[in-house]
C-alpha cells in the first residue's frame, strides 16, 4: 500500500505565497519580507499599465524597457523564493528600482522627453529605509541624488551633442509627466501605509505578549511568595548568592495533627489530601491575618514562625494568637474540620538560623536549638494543649491565662520548664 507523504511546508509554491517568511524569522524581518515581496508586485503591476499605455500609443514609444523591467523583478523574485537569500534579494530588488529608470530616461533623451521616469527610483531609497533601516537606507537616497544630478548635468551640458530623436509630442509628455507623478505617488503612498499597517500589527503582536508576560511574571512572583518571604525572594531574584540569615531573636511554632496516621488509614489518597488542605489553608489564612511567615508543612505537621519579616514587632503574642485560633477554628468549624481532628502545639522563641536550601526545588527553612525545642515540646503534648517555653512565657503572661510550670524530660535537652497557654486574658 502506498504511504501519502505530508504536505510540504516549505515548498515553492508556498514560499511564493508567505513572501519567503521563514518560521525562526524576527517580526522586523518578517515585514521587511512582506513589504519588499509587496512592492514587487505594485511595480510588476504598474509596468504591465505601462506596458498597455505603450502599445496604444504605437510605434512613437518603445514598450522594450518596461517590459524587460518587468522581467528583471519578476525573475529576480523568483530566484529569491527558490534559494532563500533575502539579503540578494533586497539588494539587487532595490538596486532594479533604482538604475532602470534612470536607465530608460537616459535611453530616451532628458527629463522632458522620458516624462520624468526618473520619479520612480524613489521607491529605492523609500523602499530601504523601510527594508535596510535608517542607517541602511542613507546610502541608496545619496544613490538617487547622484544619478538625478548627474542626469541634469548630461542635460544641460551634453544637449546640443545628443543624436537627434523622433521628438516625443507635448501632449504624450504631459500626460506621462502626470501619469509618472501620480503613479509613483500611488505607490509610495500604498507602501507606507502598507508598512505603518503591518507596524501596528507588529505592535499589537508585542503588547498582546507583553501583557502575557506580565501575567506570567506576575503568577511567577505570587508562586515565589508563596514559598519565601518577600525580601529573601527579592534577593533571591537580584543575587545568585547563598542566603542564610541569623535572627538573634524569633519565635517558632509548631502545630501537629494527633492521630493523624490512624484517622488517614481509612481514607483514600484524595481524601486525605482534600482534608489536609483544608485545614492547612485555614492555617496559612491565619498566618496572614497575624502578619507571620509560613515556614513549611512536613505530613500533617504545620511550621509558622514570627520576627523574621517585618510584618509585626509584636511576633511572640501574634504567634500565641495564632495558636489559639487554630485550636478554636478546629474545635469549632466543622465545614473545615470535617474529621474532627485535634492538634498540639509547641512554642518556642530565641535565635535562629534561616535560609534557602537548595538549588532546585528549593526550601526555605529554619535551623536552631529554638526550633529543635518548639518541636520538642508539640511532640510531648496533648491533644488541644499549646505549649511554650520559658522565654516566650516570659513575653506572654501579662496578656495571656498560663498554667503553673510543667516540666517535662525532652529528647536531647533533658529535663526542661514548660508553660501551657489557656487563653488570652480578658483585659
Amino acid at each position: 500500500m502506498a504511504v501519502t507523504s505530508p504536505p510540504d511546508n516549505s515548498s515553492f509554491f508556498t514560499r511564493l505565497r508567505n513572501a519567503g517568511i521563514e518560521p525562526g524569522d524576527s517580526e522586523q524581518l518578517r515585514l521587511a519580507k512582506s513589504l519588499l515581496v509587496f512592492a514587487t508586485g505594485l511595480v510588476s503591476s504598474a509596468a504591465m499599465v505601462w506596458l498597455g499605455i505603450y502599445w496604444i500609443l504605437g510605434p512613437q514609444l518603445s514598450s522594450t524597457y518596461p517590459y524587460i523591467f518587468e522581467l528583471l523583478l519578476a525573475g529576480n523574485l523568483l530566484l529569491y523564493i527558490k534559494t532563500r537569500n533575502f539579503d540578494f534579494f533586497r539588494v539587487t530588488q532595490i538596486g532594479l528600482f533604482l538604475f532602470v529608470p534612470f536607465a530608460v530616461q537616459w535611453s530616451i533623451g532628458n527629463f522632458v522627453t522620458a516624462s520624468g521616469v526618473i520619479l520612480w527610483g524613489l521607491l529605492a531609497p523609500v523602499g530601504a529605509l523601510v527594508i535596510f533601516g535608517i542607517e541602511g537606507s542613507l546610502a541608496w537616497f545619496l544613490a538617487w541624488i547622484f544619478f538625478t544630478g548627474l542626469s541634469g548635468f548630461f542635460d544641460w551640458y551634453l544637449a546640443d551633442m545628443m543624436p537627434k530623436v523622433p521628438p516625443v509630442p507635448m501632449r504624450t509628455s504631459v500626460v506621462f509627466f502626470a501619469l509618472n507623478f501620480m503613479a509613483v505617488s500611488t505607490l509610495l503612498y500604498i507602501l507606507l501605509r502598507h508598512a505603518i499597517t503591518e507596524q501596528r500589527k507588529i505592535g499589537l503582536r508585542l503588547e498582546e505578549a507583553h501583557a502575557q508576560l506580565q501575567v506570567e511574571q506576575e503568577r511567577a512572583e505570587k508562586l515565589l511568595l508563596n514559598i519565601l518571604p518577600a525580601p529573601v525572594a527579592k534577593r533571591l531574584k537580584e543575587s545568585n548568592q547563598t542566603i542564610a540569615d541569623g535572627f538573634a531573636d524569633a519565635t517558632v511554632m509548631f502545630a501537629d495533627i494527633v492521630n493523624f496516621t490512624q484517622v488517614a488509614a481509612g481514607m483514600s489518597p484524595s481524601q486525605v489530601f482534600a482534608m489536609l488542605n483544608r485545614i492547612f489553608s485555614a492555617f496559612d489564612d491565619l498566618a496572614e491575618q497575624f502578619g507571620l511567615e509560613k515556614i513549611k508543612t512536613i505530613g500533617d505537621a504545620y511550621m509558622v514562625a514570627g520576627g523574621i519579616n517585618d510584618e509585626t514587632t509584636d511576633y511572640t503574642a501574634a504567634i500565641a494568637n495564632m495558636a489559639v485560633s487554630m485550636r478554636n477554628l478546629l474545635a469549632r468549624d466543622f465545614a473545615v474540620n470535617t474529621s474532627h481532628l485535634k492538634i498540639r502545639i509547641g512554642i518556642g522563641t530565641g535565635p535562629v538560623v534561616a535560609g534557602v536550601v537548595g538549588k532546585k526545588k528549593f526550601i526555605y527553612d529554619l535551623w536552631g536549638d529554638t526550633v529543635n525545642i518548639a518541636s520538642r515540646i508539640t511532640s510531648e503534648g496533648s491533644p488541644g494543649s499549646i505549649h511554650c517555653d520559658q522565654k516566650t512565657r516570659d513575653r506572654l503572661h501579662a496578656d495571656f491565662d498560663l498554667s503553673q510550670p510543667i516540666t517535662l524530660t525532652l529528647k536531647g535537652k533533658g529535663e526542661m520548664t514548660i508553660y501551657e497557654i489557656l487563653g488570652p486574658l480578658d483585659n
